[in-house]
């Protein structure tokens, strides 16, 4: 049946019998990839406008690709990558696989204020149905659909970025 779990290589339940006692220990995010269409644009945006730091950066001759490592300030690393006439990939409306990228920040208000005068457009300000927390959505250069999450201060996601 089409949309269901029989699609899938491998159903998620039927390994959990035989796996029991044996779950893997997942520590955290290590990092996000990226393909961007304009290199020097996005490394901009993801430095510049969102404040993470460059960690690596490496020209791939043979592959006429950069490969920017950038760290957000919870460790969490994204992967900016450059590949010539790279495919797109639709973000909308709401197709499968990746939806978007979510940063934590303590005060969205702040963040947002900060983003607009860069001139960043930002959607609506939202509320969390489920939690009460604030939310808001932008884009990166490529359309990639970013989001974020008013984090409580103190608290393990925190992370301010913006």
């Amino acid at each position: 049946m089409p949309g269901t779990d029989s699609e899938l290589p491998y159903r998620v339940d039927c390994c959990r019998s035989r796996l029991a006692g044996s779950i893997m220990k997942i520590k955290g995010i290590h990092h996000i990839a990226i393909i961007c269409s304009d290199y020097a644009r996005s490394k901009t945006f993801y430095t510049e406008t969102l404040g993470l730091s460059v960690i690596d950066e490496h020209y791939r001759a043979a592959r006429d690709s950069y490969k920017l490592d950038l760290r957000a300030p919870d460790g969490v690393q994204i992967e900016l990558f450059s590949f010539p006439d790279a495919p797109l990939r639709p973000s909308y409306p709401e197709a499968r696989g990746l939806r978007h990228l979510a940063f934590a920040v303590e005060q969205i208000g702040n963040a947002i204020a900060s983003l607009q005068a860069r001139g960043v457009q930002v959607e609506p300000l939202r509320v969390d149905e489920y939690t009460g927390r604030r939310f808001c959505f932008f884009s990166d250069p490529d359309g990639l659909p970013i989001e974020l999450y008013e984090s409580p201060s103190g608290s393990d996601q925190d992370a301010s970025a913006l």
